[in-house]
């Protein structure tokens, strides 16, 4: 028996498509709409309805749900000249998923509040094959009886939903989760950059780190891809670029300090450069191991170092 919502989703890409389709396995009535069709074909042959525009995905929905790449883009689909907001029958739930900055998550239930919208800011933390086996975690801002009725929806996509807040709330806490993990990663490959350089191979490296108090737990799911450099992407290195740009746009606004993570954004907006943006955003170890003119650095002596370094700028 299929449940009676029905269910929208807007922006199908590597997370929204495999969470769509979870919603899909539990009987859900999809409409969805993204840019390009392709991105909809699987769902479309599963029964999902494909919509001509997101404002006309809007008027026949219940709940909708948007996964979206950066801020730009949602205020363009809520807000833009043929935005989807306007058309929302009062009282439809509208669950934000995409990575995007507090502030901008406050505006946007502002906006759906003056349409009798009720907001929700869900965004989520997991790769690719996590949101295929529906094991996404989902940091939830919002009031707590729209949590409740959205939370079987979120438990089709996700095994851990925290309730983090009031609107907002969710994505501050995401703000916090991929500073770490950008962090992490960038710390790491400069880290196996040292190592190498010293001369210790990269399997003792590996064998030596990984599982040892000094390495985050999720390094260890990177090692295949940095063996093998095959860095096909569960989670872009560009996203992680923006996710860590707008970590610091956070805390601009908040009076807080990010040294290391300013830092690591124009780490990662390097590699960018070099043509890393579209793997994944471990590829920052290529980057540092391999072609950025840190790795090229003659080693002979401290001063020849520097002063190549200096050149290097």
């Amino acid at each position: 028996m299929k449940p009676i919502m029905k269910i929208g989703f807007i922006g199908l890409g590597i997370m929204g498509s495999r969470m769509a389709a979870n919603l899909q396995k539990r009987n859900y009535s999809l409409v969805v709409f993204n840019r390009t069709r392709d991105k909809a074909e699987l769902l479309l042959d599963r029964g999902a309805t494909l919509a001509d525009s997101s404002p006309k995905l809007a008027e026949q929905v219940d709940v909708l749900f948007t996964m979206l790449a950066h801020p730009d883009a949602v205020e363009q689909a809520a807000l833009g000249g043929n935005g989807f907001l306007s058309h929302l029958k009062p009282n439809t739930i509208w669950i934000d998923c995409s990575s995007v900055n507090p502030s901008f998550s406050k505006r946007m239930a502002t906006a759906a509040a003056a349409g009798q919208i009720r907001f929700i800011d869900a965004p989520v933390t997991g790769s690719a094959p996590l949101a295929a086996d529906g094991k996404l975690t989902f940091w939830v801002g919002g009031d707590a009886a729209d949590v409740d009725t959205i939370r079987p929806l979120l438990l089709c996509m996700g095994n851990k939903i925290v309730h983090v807040g009031g609107h907002g709330k969710g994505t501050s806490m995401k703000m916090v989760v991929n500073l770490l993990l950008g962090n992490a990663m960038a710390a790491f490959a400069e880290a196996m950059a040292l190592g190498t350089g010293l001369g210790l191979s990269q399997k003792v490296l590996f064998d030596s780190l990984f599982g040892s108090p000094a390495v985050a737990p999720f390094l260890a799911s990177k090692r295949e891809k940095i063996e093998s450099g095959n860095y096909q992407a569960e989670f872009p290195l560009r996203w992680m670029q923006k996710d860590l740009h707008l970590a610091t746009v956070s805390a601009y606004e908040s009076g807080v300090a990010m040294p290391l993570t300013n830092a690591a954004k124009e780490l990662y907006r390097l590699a960018m450069r070099q043509g890393h943006e579209m793997e994944d955003f471990s590829a920052i170890d290529q980057y540092l191991s391999n072609d950025s003119d840190f790795a090229t650095i003659d080693r002979k002596s401290p001063a020849t170092a520097t002063a190549q370094l200096h050149l290097a700028k």
